[in-house]
Parts: structure tokens; C-alpha cells; sequence
């Protein structure tokens, strides 16, 4: 086994997402900013939608059950239903029903979850925003991106122990890594084709 193999072993499996993904978290800030999300209602209506499909894709991962054993708290984690509500009181239905994840497998499936996971920290900074610029709650059009019950960071910090508790092989934590870069370019062109998007 190399140094390279070795080092990579000894890092955890939420320090290599972290490091290995950075570059698609980037690339998702920007898309975020072209998209103008708080530019006017209309747009963080779509943004809204696009949230939708995302949490509906990675929801349909919850179901796995070698994921309900390594994650064991998915009841709190879902946010589908909050972005529905939000979409009501933003007069916007999804028309789509397709579901891009039928086809991931675990422990891809944990990557899709890990952006997932990951986007309700950011979210922090985009429930103020629609505050701010909407007058938008967490009762109304915003309940997505309000925090979790118990905080943002205890329930990202608990998700982030499971897995790296899994002790997964080197080639399992590719594939988890495979997984969220996958979930990353799904969001990505969601955010791509919020003008389209309905």
C-alpha cells in the first residue's frame, strides 16, 4: 500500500467530502449568486422549486436500508414536505414527479445525503436573506431553510460521526465521495435551469 493510500485511510470519510468536494461547493456559491435567488419573489419562488426536486431525489435514498442503519435519525432529517408548504404559500406547484436518484445505490446514496446535509448550514444565511428581503418565516415560504429543532450544527455534527463510525474501505468512501459529486451536479443544474424549471 502507498504513503498516498495509507494518508487516505487515516483521514476520516467527512474530512475527504469535505476536502474532495470543495470545488463543487464552490461552483454551487456561484451558481447561487448568477441565479439572483433574493432578487425578487419570482426567483426564490424557482429556487424554492429547484429545493423541492433536490430533497425529493434524496429522500427517495432514505428508504435504502443498509442508510436507515448507519443514519439512524432520517425522521428529522427530511425537508421535502417544508418546501411543498413553502411552495403553496408562493402560489408555485411542482409538475415533475421524476425522481433522479432510482437508479443510486449504497453507499453512493450517503454522498447524495451528505449534500443534502451539508446545504442546511448554508441555509442558515438564506433563511436571513428571505427574511430580510421578503419578510418570509419560518411559518411561511422559508420553513426549508429554517434550522433543525435541536440546531444546524448538533444534527450535521451527528450525521458527520455516523458515517465516519461506518469505518468504511477505501473503495466504499470513493463511492460515497461519487455519490455527493453526483448530488452536486443534480443541484447544479437545477440551479442551471431555474428559469426553466417547473
Amino acid at each position: 500500500m502507498t504513503t498516498s493510500m495509507n494518508q487516505q485511510l487515516e483521514t476520516s470519510l467527512s474530512q475527504r467530502l469535505k476536502t474532495e468536494t470543495s470545488t463543487e461547493h464552490d461552483r454551487m456559491e456561484q451558481l447561487m449568486e448568477q441565479a439572483k435567488v433574493f432578487e425578487n419573489q419570482s426567483n426564490y419562488a424557482r429556487f424554492t422549486l429547484s429545493q423541492y426536486y433536490f430533497q425529493k431525489d434524496v429522500e427517495h435514498l432514505y428508504a435504502h436500508p443498509d442508510v436507515v442503519e448507519i443514519i439512524p435519525d432520517l425522521d428529522v432529517r427530511g425537508r421535502s414536505d417544508a418546501v411543498l408548504l413553502d411552495l403553496k404559500d408562493l402560489g408555485l406547484e411542482p409538475q415533475s414527479t421524476r425522481i433522479a436518484t432510482d437508479e443510486v445505490s449504497f453507499p453512493q446514496a450517503l454522498g447524495w445525503i451528505y449534500v443534502s446535509e451539508g446545504s442546511t448550514l448554508g441555509a442558515a444565511f438564506l433563511f436571513k436573506a428571505a427574511q430580510h428581503q421578503f419578510g418570509f418565516t419560518a411559518d411561511f415560504a422559508a420553513r426549508n431553510l429554517a434550522a433543525y429543532p435541536e440546531g444546524r450544527a448538533v444534527v450535521w455534527k451527528r450525521f458527520k460521526q455516523a458515517m465516519d463510525d461506518a469505518n468504511f474501505s477505501q473503495e466504499q468512501q470513493d463511492q460515497v465521495i461519487e455519490g455527493a459529486m453526483q448530488g452536486f451536479s443534480r443541484f447544479g443544474q437545477l440551479l442551471a435551469d431555474l428559469e426553466q424549471l417547473k
